[in-house]
């Protein structure tokens, strides 16, 4: 009886365990918006250029978001903006030679799973701000918006990426 009821609390805990895993896996996609830069094609003058619209548009992006309180906040600020990135991504095809244009929406994606420096981004659904340059079929650059999460790489040929977060950075400074 006694290994019977043993078994029985170790079934409930595991079942227990595993179900608050997926509720924490699902909490991660409900909670966060992300960033996705969509290159015209894997070309290196198209990922390059991606990455130059990268630069500009995050910077615009982070000073908008910045004093944003909440995942509807920065879904607001971010669809009060596509038109502003979209023109900033316009300029910086248009002064580079390129003939093709960027489009950005809000949407509801579903992304594979990521994983990075620790942090799991499980596959799922996701709130999203997607620019498109061109067709939008090449390799794309994606961070996190909301909670202000980024992981920004090195310009062009550097594979390494960095893990930066605005909150950390808030509470390590009030320290």
């Amino acid at each position: 009886m006694k290994r019977l009821f043993v078994c029985f609390i170790f079934i409930v805990l595991t079942t227990l365990s595993f179900g608050a895993m997926g509720c924490k896996e699902r909490a991660i996609s409900e909670s966060v918006v992300r960033i996705h830069i969509r290159a015209n094609s894997n070309s290196s003058s198209d990922q390059n250029i991606k990455l130059l619209v990268r630069d500009n548009v995050v910077d615009f992006i982070s000073n908008r978001i910045a004093s944003c309180g909440d995942k509807d906040d920065v879904l607001h600020t971010l669809s009060m903006s596509l038109v502003d990135i979209e023109s900033i991504a316009n300029e910086i095809l248009f002064n580079n030679g390129f003939n093709y244009v960027a489009s950005a929406t809000i949407d509801n994606e579903y992304f594979p799973s990521r994983d990075y420096d620790g942090m799991t981004f499980p596959s799922d659904y996701y709130d999203a701000l997607i620019l498109s340059l061109g067709s939008g079929n090449g390799d794309n650059w994606w961070c996190v918006a909301y909670p202000p999460l980024c992981f920004v790489g090195e310009l062009s040929d550097s594979d390494e990426i960095k893990y930066r977060s605005k909150l950390l950075e808030l509470i390590n400074n009030y320290f």
